[in-house]
């Protein structure tokens, strides 16, 4: 039994570091991966490309 209060401590403490990392911060780094990942010639699944948005497909909203 006096492992669980250890193991919630260690867990506490991750949870703060990750808490503390700015979203910008995040967001960088996620970018940077997704670059890094679509470089890569072997990669499986769907490929990551220009996406076309939802309303550009549907035709111009600026009617007056």
């Amino acid at each position: 039994m006096k492992q669980q209060p250890r193991e919630f401590e260690t867990f506490t403490k991750l949870v703060d570091q990750v808490l503390a990392v700015p979203h910008s911060v995040i967001q960088k780094r996620m970018e940077e991966h997704r670059a890094q990942a679509d470089k890569n010639p072997r990669k499986r699944g769907k490929k990551r490309g220009a996406r076309k948005s939802p309303a550009s497909s549907r035709g111009s909203d600026d009617r007056a």
